[in-house]
Parts: structure tokens; sequence; C-alpha cells
């Protein structure tokens, strides 16, 4: 991925989301930032990329993390226009997670970080 479509993938991701910050204002990447930095939030959001997100398997699949930092971390997430809560209604009723619109735009943009090792 060149500069210029991480810099597209960036702009899109602030042009589709709702709620603005002031950080915004100054850099995007900024508040991009931001909204990704956490304990927990990029090991969320990757593993969000490969299938749709359980609390429970969560809890397993990341080593050391508790109930209250991931149920902030997925609400912070949620918030932030990157992940949707789904409650699926049949038996055994349960709450996945899935990536949004604008959290599958920021894929490309994971890849590229993570090339970057």
């Amino acid at each position: 991925m060149s500069t210029s479509q991480l810099a597209s993938a960036i702009s899109q991701f602030f042009m589709t989301t709702k709620k603005e910050t002031e950080d915004n204002a100054t850099c995007p990447a900024q508040a991009l930032l931001k909204l990704l930095s956490g304990k927990w939030k990029p090991e969320i959001f990757r593993l969000a990329v490969d299938s749709p997100l359980r609390f429970s398997s969560l809890l397993r699949q990341i080593e050391g993390s508790n109930k209250q930092t991931l149920s902030i971390a997925l609400k912070e997430l949620e918030e932030g226009g990157l992940l949707q809560k789904v409650i699926i209604k049949e038996k055994p009723l349960h709450i996945e997670y899935n990536l949004t619109e604008n959290g599958k735009a920021l894929i490309p943009v994971f890849i590229q970080l993570e090339s970057l090792k």
C-alpha cells in the first residue's frame, strides 16, 4: 500500500465517522491513533478482522485480559465506529462484535503497520 492509499484510507475513515474530536482538527491520524490506543484495542481489532468476536472467546484468546478492561475497550471501539455490537437472538442468546465499514476500511492500514515490524 502506498502512502497516498494509506492517507486515503485514513481520510475515508474520518469522513464517515460521526463522532468528531478536537484532535481531528489538527491531524486526522492523531485521532485515529488515540481511538486505537489502549491495552487491548489493537489485538481486538486484529481478531475482528478474522471473524466476529464474542466476549467469552476474547477473554480466552487475549492472555492477561479481564472482563472490565475488555468491556471498556469494546465499548470505546463501538463508540468510535470501528465495531458493531450485534445481538444474536437464537438460543443460546449471545452478542457478537463485527467490524463496521469504517473498521473494514482500516484493514489495509493495519496490514501496512504490521509490515513495518
